[in-house]
Formats: C-alpha cells, structure tokens, sequence
C-alpha cells in the first residue's frame, strides 16, 4: 500500500521525511524530539563563605546538640531532656523563692549556697550524662552519618572534638545553668556576694565548677558511649558506673577499714567533692587532700579520652 493510501486510511497525511542528515522534529518543531541536551559544559568557582574545618566543628556540634535536646524532632524526643533540666532547675528556683520570702530573716546560703548546689540535683546530672553522650556518638555510627562526617574536611581528630564540644555544652545546661540562676536571684535580692570583685570571684569559681563536674562525667559517658553500638547499654554502663564505684568506696574504707584514699575510686562523687574544693571549702570527704581530689578527676578524665581515642582510632569505617 503506497503513502497516500496509508494516508487516505488514517485520515491524516504522512509526516515529512526528515531532511538529510538531520534529527525528525519534536513537538512544536522543536528539534530532537523533545529530549534533554547538554548545551553547554564548565564549572563555577563557589562564592559562599568558607567557614573551613572550624565552622564544619560548629555545625555538626550544633546538630548533635540539637538531636539530644530533640529540637526539631517528633515530640517523644523531647520528653526526657525537658524533665531532667527541669528536675535540676527546680532548687534553684525555690532557694530564689526564699530568698524573697525570708531573705531579710535568714541567710539563704545558710540554706543551700553555691558549693552545695549541685548536692540537690546529683540525680538529674547523672542522668542527663548518661543520655547525652550515647546519642551523641552511638547513633552516627549506627545510622552511617560517621562516614558522611569524614568525608568532609573533619577527620576523627576534629569529629570527636565536635562532639565533645556538644556534650560539653549540653550538660552545661545542668551544671552552671542552675547555680548562675542563684547567683543571678540572689544578687537581685542583695543577699549575693559582697561588691563587684566577690560577685566576679563567685562567678569564675561557678564556671570552673560546671566544667569540673561536665568533664569527668563527659570522659565517663563518652567512652562508655564508644565501646557499645546501643545506646541503651551506654546509658546504663554510665549509671551503674556512677552507682557502683561508690559503694565499693564507701565498703573498703567504712568496712574493711582500709585508708580513705580509696575513696578516691568513686567516679561519681569526686567531681562534686572538687567544687567544695574550688569553693575553699572541705567538703564530705576532708580526710583527702585537695591534690588528691585535683589529681583523680584529672586521671578520669585523661582515662576516658584514651578510651574514646583508642575505640574511634580502630574503627573501620566503610565510605
């Protein structure tokens, strides 16, 4: 059957035959058949800012801050952060109130003042230390986030020093957080320190304290955090770590009558005893010495960092 008659079939004519050499037009007369082409090839130089490894240390900081605290999360994640910063505010909010109420009668450091704090909210720092860091680390090298970090200008060095930071200064929220607000409501209602060089002294002795408790705790819960990929076993290493070393402490030395200095051990009370210590005040164990004190809290914390450094340096990574 010749064209035409396909034609007269169809009811349309048939399409022109494409010119020589040349690709059958697409719709509208467009060339190629409607096909996407490459036109044109290069690259750009970007012309953003370059925060280089310092800001890539910052960003995945900020983000693992963020993941604990649940911001931006569904609201089940942010159930336990809300309470524990809660439980460890509440004094403070209650030594301000009685500061207004009976200031003028009574002392409010006779109550609670500032090395002593931390006494009342043991419970919400233990717990907030062994949440942090277990979902800090565990969950990027269980999710595959690990190897995306390294492929970017941070190596494990620089990665564990991110990470680091973030749980630094998620625990901060429970560790100077609650004494500044003391600090801040006492000094509204003049029952603070004593001129602006005393108020200065308290305040340094505040922020050196936070970092003495947030450091062994942080050394502790980030190498439990890196010799397990569940961070439920983490979580409860750290506690029962802070639960255990002083019982085995308080039964030597109580029980089997051994020297105090092994109370040294209590990974979770030592912390606490330096910021009497930092505060000129002898604390609950003044059989030891401030060195000593000084001494084993350093020892936790470089332990913990060679856990951590020693754990990360033999992890095989698949990129």
């Amino acid at each position: 059957m010749s064209g035409a008659e396909r034609g007269d079939v169809t009811g349309a004519p048939a399409p022109p035959p494409p010119p020589s050499g040349g690709d059958p037009p697409g719709p509208a007369g467009v060339r190629g058949g409607g096909t996407a082409q490459i036109v044109q090839r290069g690259f750009q130089r970007y012309e953003g800012d370059r925060a280089g490894v310092g800001g890539a240390i910052r960003s995945v900081a900020w983000q693992s801050v963020r993941a604990t605290l649940g911001i931006g999360r569904p609201a089940r994640h942010k159930i336990f952060p809300v309470i524990a910063v809660g439980i460890a505010y509440i004094p403070a909010i209650v030594f301000v109130g009685l500061s207004v109420l009976v200031g003028d009668l009574l002392d409010p450091n006779e109550i609670a003042d500032y090395a002593s704090y931390y006494g009342f909210v043991t419970a919400a720092i233990l717990l907030f230390a062994g949440l942090v860091a277990p979902e800090v680390l565990v969950g990027d090298r269980r999710n595959g986030m690990l190897a995306m970090y390294l492929s970017t200008p941070l190596h494990r060095g620089t990665y564990l020093v991110a990470k680091l930071v973030a749980v630094l200064a998620t625990l901060a929220l429970v560790t100077l957080g609650p004494p500044l607000l003391v600090l801040i409501g006492y000094t509204f209602e003049n029952v603070g320190p004593d001129g602006f060089d005393g108020w200065m002294s308290v305040l340094g002795r505040i922020v050196v304290s936070s970092f003495a408790v947030s450091g062994a705790l942080t050394a502790i819960s980030m190498a439990a955090a890196s010799l397990t990929d569940r961070r439920a076993f983490a979580s409860i290493g750290v506690v029962l770590l802070a639960l255990a070393s002083p019982a085995v402490a308080s039964a030597l030395v109580d029980g089997a009558g051994l020297s105090p200095r092994w109370r040294l051990i209590d990974a979770f009370s030592m912390p606490f005893e330096l910021v009497y210590r930092i505060f000129g005040e002898r604390g609950s164990f003044p059989e030891l010495s401030t060195w000593s004190v000084v001494a084993v809290n350093i020892a936790w914390i470089v332990a913990g960092a060679a856990v951590v450094v020693w754990r990360y340096s033999r992890l095989v990574i698949a990129r």
